[in-house]
């Protein structure tokens, strides 16, 4: 395991302070620019995870109350009052779609 160099020591008008060489000092300034870099990307990716977090609450409303007429059983059709196939397959989407927030959450949990 490789050794960190101590800083040296000096007294400054009766004040402790730290003396660096040039190459360590810019060492330590590229070192806070890239910590400086590395939170502003962790502050995003925050954001990014409440905006999702937000998005996937809202949709779990949209589709939580599922239509009277749907069954929500596997397998079945979901009978959410269309007469075509599309709108069963778009009945059918609503419940996989809630099914899908549903595991979601539980293995989040």
């Amino acid at each position: 395991m490789a050794r960190h160099p101590q800083p040296r020591r000096i007294t400054l008008g009766g004040r402790e302070a730290v003396a660096l060489t040039v190459e360590e000092y810019e060492q330590l300034m590229a070192s806070r620019r890239q910590i400086g870099g590395q939170s502003a990307r962790v502050r995003v990716l925050g954001q990014q995870v409440k905006r999702t977090e937000q998005l996937l609450q809202d949709l779990e409303t949209l589709v939580a109350a599922p239509p009277e007429r749907c069954r929500e059983q596997p397998g079945a059709m979901c009978a959410d009052g269309g007469t075509t196939q599309a709108d069963a397959d778009r009945g059918c989407l609503r419940c996989a779609v809630a099914a899908l927030l549903r595991r979601h959450r539980d293995s989040a949990s």
